[in-house]
């Protein structure tokens, strides 16, 4: 199955969540918002959100500053 995250294409196994693709990353610590083909997934459903082939997905972190 091919995601595509944050512009670039990668390849998995099928059947993933979005929680197990962070995981598979290991930027679950690092990921604060995620949206799934433009639509925001709420953190409490990354662990029953499927994905599919072909989804778009942006992982966004926020990084303070001034």
């Amino acid at each position: 199955m091919k995601l595509i995250i944050n512009g670039k294409t990668e390849e998995f196994e099928d059947k993933i969540t979005l929680e197990k693709l962070l995981d598979k990353l290991d930027i679950k610590e690092q990921v604060m918002a995620a949206a799934v083909n433009m639509e925001i997934v709420k953190q409490n459903s990354w662990d029953s959100h499927q994905l599919y082939d072909m989804d778009k997905i942006e992982l966004l972190d926020f990084v303070g500053g001034g």
